[in-house]
């Protein structure tokens, strides 16, 4: 299974390589050609946006061949970028919006796809290991990705730069092609008529799953929370120049990296509630080291926040891969992803109205939810023995002997 796992973690380098360019370059394209920023900040909600369509979204993958879906949803992403070859002036800045919102669904689609993919591709053992390292792909990637495509955009302009996005979906669909699913299971009639509300119940059935898809929602929407707090505390807290949040970025992203080098051992020995846990604490725990007034601090609080943020991510993915019946593993990953990420369009909002009242109360708001939400996953579990003393626990999750129900 090396082959398999080598293949997904190079459709990891080469996804976040053209995504994140993209994700820029959209935005950098309208401001030139209309002159808004807030009609540039448009082309990003159109990416995100699809996020709270995935349990429909991740519906399709229950009732057609997974692997043919996501194929052919690289290739119309390709297609749809070659259009922006059309754009010449304002009239036609419609036409970003419209691949930026197909990049949306695409991103739906082919998350929910490879999540559903994994299992039927790798052995259980291995789900961890090689989603800790597509983290740590993705990470790396994001490092260069945006600041090589921002250069190739003032160096050569926007059509270049969408040419060469559109050969990376290809590659992508060509290495989906190469994958050897040993492990393929069709699904049922029943279930290819179940609707949206079977993926949920299904999502919500288990403690093992349900609990590290909420830690990692709860993390998510706190650092979209966050955001503009640490714009105010880098610029008015710590008087430094704004440029200082590309040091921060980087910290952040290195952490992620070594995040995802370790987390599949950690998920093996520990289990996914307690991985999800410990990433939710340590999120916290960088929320409020950016709060410290000694710049090194909120470095270090970065690289911390970069270390949490992908453990519970990893740990939640791991989680619906091992616990979900294969036939409706399209649907419970979409939705599990729209549980995940659609929260943070509202925290975001909510984030910039709060930093009225200054950078760190939203900072120490953020850490106060993470901890809640971690504390509530650690339950008492009585010892058999009568009179015995209660004991404190997280529990691991480790429940892969029982059937599903």
């Amino acid at each position: 299974m090396r082959r398999n796992a080598v293949l997904f973690v190079a459709v990891s380098l080469l996804s976040g390589l053209g995504g994140s360019a993209m994700a820029l370059v959209c935005g950098i394209w309208i401001l030139d050609l209309t002159g808004s920023t807030g009609l540039a900040a448009l082309a990003g909600l159109c990416v995100y946006a699809p996020a709270l369509a995935g349990p429909w979204l991740g519906g399709l993958l229950d009732r057609v061949p997974r692997r043919p879906l996501v194929i052919g949803v690289n290739l119309v992403l390709a297609a749809a970028l070659l259009s922006l070859l059309a754009v010449r002036g304002p009239g036609e800045a419609w036409l970003i919006y419209a691949v930026s919102l197909a990049y949306g669904i695409g991103y739906v689609l082919v998350d929910a796809g490879e999540t559903a993919l994994l299992p039927a591709a790798l052995p259980p053992a291995r789900l961890a290991d090689v989603n800790g390292w597509r983290s740590s792909a993705q990470e790396g990637v994001k490092l260069v990705a945006p600041l090589a495509g921002a250069g190739l955009y003032a160096w050569r302009g926007g059509h270049v730069v969408a040419v060469l996005a559109a050969v990376v979906p290809v590659l992508v669909a060509v290495l989906y092609g190469a994958l050897r699913l040993t492990r393929t299971v069709p699904a049922p009639p029943a279930a290819r008529l179940a609707g949206v509300r079977d993926g949920l119940a299904a999502l919500l059935a288990r403690r093992a799953v349900r609990v590290p898809v909420a830690l990692a929602a709860v993390s998510i929407a706190m650092s979209g929370f966050t955001t503009a707090a640490l714009y105010d505390v880098v610029v008015t807290g710590l008087g430094l120049p704004s440029t200082f949040l590309g040091v921060l970025a980087g910290a952040q992203g290195g952490g992620s990296l070594l995040a995802g080098l370790v987390v599949g051992r950690l998920v093996r020995r520990h289990g996914e509630i307690a991985v999800g846990a410990a990433g939710t604490v340590l999120f916290a725990a960088g929320c409020l080291g950016r709060c410290l007034p000694w710049w090194p601090g909120t470095v270090a609080a970065s690289v911390m926040i970069g270390v949490g943020l992908p453990w519970t991510l990893v740990a939640a993915v791991t989680a619906v891969q091992t616990y979900t019946p294969q036939a409706m593993l399209g649907r419970v990953a979409g939705t599990a992803n729209t549980a995940m990420f659609g929260p943070i369009t509202l925290a975001i909002p909510l984030g910039s109205a709060a930093v009225a009242a200054g950078g760190r109360p939203p900072l120490v708001l953020a850490a106060v939810a993470c901890l809640a939400a971690a504390l509530a996953v650690v339950r008492p579990r009585r010892q058999p023995a009568a009179g015995g003393p209660d004991r404190w626990r997280i529990s691991s999750g480790r429940e892969r002997s029982r059937s599903f129900r």
